[in-house]
Parts: C-alpha cells; sequence; structure tokens
C-alpha cells in the first residue's frame, strides 16, 4: 500500500466517524420542541459562575498577598536611596555597622573595632537608629590601647 492509499483510508474513516457522529447528535439537539419544555441546558463548572468564582480569587489573593508585597518593596527601595554616611545599619547577615562611603551599588560599612566592609546595597536589612547617634559614634576616635608598663 502506497502513502498516499492510507491518506485517503484515514481521511474517509474520519469523515465517516464525524459524519456517524452528528447524525446520532442530532436526536439530542431536537428534543426541545422550541416551547422551552426540554430539559434545562447544563450550567457548567460551578453552575456557570466560574469567571466570577476566578476574578473574587485572583482579587483576594491580590490584595491580601501580592499589594502588601510590594508595599513592603517600595519601602525597602525608598529606604535604601536615603541612607547616607553615618547611618547605623543591620545587614541580612546580622552585621551591625555605621556606613563610612557611599558608591554606585555599595556602601563601605565600619563593624567593630576597625572592621571594615564593603556590602552591596541589597545586603542591608534595615536602618537601626537615628542618624545623629551614628555620625557621633563614627566621628568619635577608637581608644588606643594602653601600653604596658614595665
Amino acid at each position: 500500500m502506497s502513502i498516499s492509499k492510507i491518506k485517503t483510508t484515514v481521511l474517509t474513516t474520519l469523515t465517516l466517524t464525524a459524519t456517524a457522529v452528528a447524525f446520532l447528535a442530532l436526536p439530542v439537539f431536537a428534543q426541545d420542541g422550541g416551547d422551552g419544555s426540554g430539559p434545562p441546558p447544563p450550567q457548567g463548572l460551578f453552575g456557570g459562575n466560574f469567571l466570577f468564582i476566578m476574578a473574587a480569587m485572583f482579587a483576594i489573593i491580590y490584595f491580601f498577598m501580592i499589594r502588601p508585597e510590594q508595599k513592603k518593596q517600595k519601602e525597602r527601595q525608598k529606604m535604601l536611596s536615603a541612607l547616607k554616611k553615618g547611618d547605623r545599619v543591620l545587614t541580612i547577615g546580622g552585621l551591625v555597622g555605621v556606613i563610612t562611603a557611599v558608591k554606585d551599588s555599595t556602601y563601605i560599612v565600619k563593624s567593630g573595632e576597625g572592621a571594615v566592609l564593603e556590602v552591596t546595597k541589597s545586603a542591608i536589612s534595615s536602618q537601626i537608629n537615628d542618624a545623629k547617634e551614628s555620625r557621633e559614634a563614627l566621628t568619635a576616635e577608637a581608644p588606643t590601647p594602653d601600653a604596658k608598663e614595665n
């Protein structure tokens, strides 16, 4: 058998099948006498209110999950852009320090005695307290170790 004969046979079979299905479905469509006394049409999923339920679910998800997260993200971006030299910050790693310099995408943070770190802006978790106290701590000299007496 050639491929063209197989294609013809398959197309003929499909056509006959479709025709048989259409003829079998005709009595189903003809049951309604036109006066509306036939069975009611099926309502579909959730009684025809599927789109309403989906819209309500999306609204609930938006107002309880997406919108608050967007607000937090905007507040965080505002806080990060407002940070300046002398602000006391907490990193996501738990380090506390004072910003000594601001670069394009990083901050130089002084933490502890002489520890100077360069952290990315996204690594800052929060600003700890008011900037005045932090600036005073930044300008204060670190205590010098006592000389050992012999």
